[in-house]
């Protein structure tokens, strides 16, 4: 089974940068250059793109478990201690179902 590679997010500004600053190369040969997926290297593309028109590039490329605000850290942590929650309430109910036979 193969790893998911992770890109940082310096990488993905340096990526773009250079699709722009070499209009001579097309989009697919960079991500060959590169060594990304075409698909990867459009996306950071467009995020970028977007990022910069609202909030510069301070949120962009915030990445897997980076919140938008306190409120979605919260809540994630929420979802997570009620999914532990739960997982701990099925194990003591079989445990209750096995102890008492």
């Amino acid at each position: 089974m193969t790893k998911k590679k992770v890109y940082d997010k310096q990488f993905k500004i340096d990526a773009v940068k250079y699709v722009v600053e070499h209009p001579n190369v097309t989009i697919a040969q960079a991500a060959e250059n590169l060594d990304v997926p075409l698909s990867n290297l459009n996306r950071w593309r467009r995020e970028l793109a977007t990022a910069t028109g609202t909030a510069g590039n301070k949120e962009v490329f915030r990445g897997s478990g980076n919140h938008a605000s306190e409120e979605a850290k919260e809540a994630a942590r929420l979802r997570r201690e009620n999914k532990d929650l739960k997982d701990a309430l099925e194990i003591l109910k079989k445990a209750i179902g096995i102890l008492g036979d």
